[in-house]
């Protein structure tokens, strides 16, 4: 894509720079803007671009498109400022801090005809890009329940939203992706355990329209990472590894019960581990913006898709705070 397209990076932060490195790569890195500029000079210096301390005046030049990875609460004005200026807009998860910004954000680029992708990245690891393909096909036959885990300990850099809108929007995107239904209600317990601020633990239970059950555990309070996916189907048990972007899928069958010995039950076991080629999912995000704009279609997570996880998560939040099931609209 390299001399097709330019796009830069609005924010350095961890992800901010992650997106400046993948773009440089992608060989379509524009300019980099933060109101930190030695922060901004020294990312720029290394991946050969130009720094911007005020990001107005980036949208200034020539660059197609930019990502937004700035502090949740400044999305809504920046990504604005930049569909105002004719440019396309990859924005960090979450869209923006409300429902009532992300609506009016989704509807400006859609009036501008500029294309809007959200970035929730775990939809574009190879592993759930798997499990969207096999759940279609019939492998793994009826999908029953589906069960993420995304635990961690607390993230030392400053937060300005709760772990549902930091870590659960991920999976709560994935579910919705791989269930491919409507959520029809939400409940959520949780609360409070080492953070003053927003809640640092929560457990959503997601009823789908067609009676599929989601449940998402999500928390900044377990000594080890993990992020995993579990799928019951009528045919297969299947658990899906984000990290390690692997599949096992399961199944087994009672031989010969001798009801007087259930201590000794013989099972037939089929377990089958598969190690899928790995990717770098931003590398996926960014190249799939890119060939979206190019082509004018749209991205694997548009404006919309960001927009109904936005909803998700805030019908959590309130169900945490109200202790009652939340409808869906």
């Amino acid at each position: 894509m390299k001399g097709e397209i330019s796009a830069g990076v609005i924010g350095v932060g961890s992800m901010g720079k992650n997106h400046a490195r993948v773009y440089s790569d992608l060989g379509v890195l524009g300019g980099i803007a933060d109101r930190d500029i030695e922060a901004a000079n020294e990312l720029a210096s290394r991946f050969r671009s130009k720094a911007f301390e005020d990001y107005k005046e980036m949208l200034k030049t020539d660059i197609d498109a930019v990502t937004v990875a700035t502090p949740t609460q400044t999305h809504f004005q920046i990504a604005m400022t930049a569909l105002d200026a004719g440019k396309h807009v990859l924005i960090e998860k979450p869209i923006c801090s409300t429902l009532a910004e992300s609506e009016k954000l989704v509807q400006a680029a859609e009036d501008a005809g500029l294309t809007l992708a959200v970035g929730l990245i775990e939809r574009h690891n190879p592993v759930v890009k798997f499990a969207k393909e096999s759940l279609a096909s019939g492998q793994f036959g009826e999908l029953v329940t589906i069960t993420a885990r995304r635990v961690s300990s607390f993230p030392s850099r400053i937060r300005d939203v709760g772990v549902i809108m930091d870590l659960g929007v991920h999976d709560l995107d994935v579910l919705r992706y791989l269930v491919g239904k409507k959520v029809d209600s939400v409940y959520t317990l949780g609360g409070k355990q080492a953070n003053d601020t927003f809640e640092d633990h929560a457990n959503v239970l997601l009823e789908f329209e067609d009676g599929t059950t989601g449940f998402v555990e999500i928390n900044w309070l377990t000594p080890m990472k993990v992020r995993k996916v579990s799928l019951t189907c009528t045919e297969n048990f299947v658990e899906l590894d984000y990290t390690n972007q692997s599949a096992m899928i399961s199944s087994s069958q009672i031989l010969h019960l001798d009801s007087a010995n259930l201590y000794q039950v013989p099972l037939e076991l089929d377990i089958r581990n598969i190690s899928l080629k790995k990717k770098e999912p931003l590398m996926n995000e960014q190249t799939d913006f890119l060939q979206a704009i190019l082509k004018s279609g749209q991205p694997l997570i548009a404006g919309r898709d960001g927009l109904e996880t936005i909803r998700i998560a805030e019908a959590a939040i309130e169900s945490l705070k109200s202790g009652r099931k939340v409808e869906m609209e």
